[in-house]
C-alpha cells in the first residue's frame, strides 16, 4: 500500500506539471494574442425599472462586466495544477493519505467545487447565457453537486451499506446547469450559426462530466479494478486531466479560428 501511495505522489506532480504547462500557455496566450485577448462575453443584469412614460414596469438591460474568459480559461488549468502541487507537500499528503485509506478525498471535491463551476459558466456563456443571475446560480448549483461529492464519500466512512441520497441530490443539482445550456444550444433561432467549436465543446465536457459519476458507482460498486480505490483516485485525475485541456483547447483552437 505503502509503494501504491508513494506512486500515486508521483503520479499527483507529473499532473500537476501537465495541467501547470498548459495553463501558463493559455494565460501568456490570453494576455499576448488579440483573438484571445478579445473575447469578451459581456455579462448582463436583467432588472425591471418603471417607464413614466408607458407608466408601465419595464426590462432594464445593463452591461455589467466583460468576461475575461481566455484568463478564465487558464485559471481552471492552474488550480488544478495547485491542488495537485498542494496535496504533494509531506504535511498535506499525509492527510491526503489517511484520507484515500478512508475511502475519499476532500481535496479532490473542493479543487472541483471552484474549477468545475468555473468550466460550466464558461461553457455556459458560450451559448449565450450572459445573465448574471444565471451564472452565478449555475455557478452555485455546480459547486453543490462537487459538495454533494464530498458528503457521499464522508458519510460512507461509516456506513456498513452504502448510502447514495448525496449521489442522487448531487446528480439532480449537475443536472440543471445543462438543462439550462441546452435549451440556449437548440433555442437559438438558427443552430447553424453557432460555431463548430462550441458544440464540440459541449458534446466532449458533457460525455466527460458523466464520466465522473459512472467512476463513483464502479467505486463504490467494487466492479473489477474500482474494488482497490486508489485506481479510481488515478481515475479521478486523468479525467480531470483530459477534460480539462480538451476543454481549454477546444476553446483555444476555436477563438482562434478566422
Amino acid at each position: 500500500m505503502n509503494e501504491k501511495l508513494l506512486k500515486l505522489k508521483r503520479f499527483n506532480i507529473i499532473m500537476g506539471f501537465f495541467h501547470l504547462i498548459q495553463g501558463t500557455f493559455m494565460l501568456i496566450a490570453a494576455i499576448t494574442i488579440e483573438k484571445v485577448a478579445s473575447f469578451k462575453p459581456i455579462v448582463q443584469s436583467n432588472f425591471l425599472m418603471f417607464d413614466e412614460t408607458k407608466m408601465t414596469l419595464v426590462q432594464n438591460q445593463q452591461n455589467v462586466f466583460e468576461l475575461p474568459f481566455g484568463i478564465l480559461v487558464a485559471s481552471f488549468l492552474l488550480m488544478s495544477a495547485l491542488a495537485h502541487f498542494i496535496i504533494s507537500i509531506p504535511k498535506f499528503n499525509k492527510v491526503y493519505q489517511e484520507d484515500l485509506l478512508r475511502g475519499m478525498n476532500k481535496f479532490r471535491w473542493f479543487e472541483y467545487m471552484i474549477s468545475s463551476s468555473v468550466m460550466i459558466i464558461l461553457i455556459a456563456t458560450l451559448f449565450g447565457v450572459f445573465d448574471i443571475g444565471a451564472l452565478i446560480l449555475i455557478f452555485g448549483i455546480n459547486a453543490v453537486m462537487n459538495l454533494a461529492g464530498y458528503l457521499m464519500e464522508e458519510l460512507n466512512q461509516y456506513t456498513p451499506n452504502t448510502k447514495w441520497s448525496p449521489f442522487i441530490v448531487g446528480s439532480i443539482a449537475g443536472i440543471l446547469p445543462w438543462i439550462v445550456i441546452v435549451m440556449f444550444a437548440f433555442g437559438n433561432a438558427d443552430p447553424a450559426e453557432v460555431p463548430w467549436f462550441v458544440y464540440a465543446i459541449f458534446g466532449s465536457y458533457f460525455v466527460f462530466f458523466n464520466l465522473f459519476p459512472i467512476n463513483m458507482i464502479l467505486q463504490y460498486k467494487k466492479v473489477g479494478k474500482w474494488k482497490d480505490y486508489l485506481y479510481g483516485e488515478r481515475t479521478y485525475i486523468v479525467l480531470s486531466l483530459v477534460s480539462k485541456s480538451l476543454l481549454a483547447w477546444l476553446v483555444f483552437s476555436g477563438v482562434m479560428q478566422p
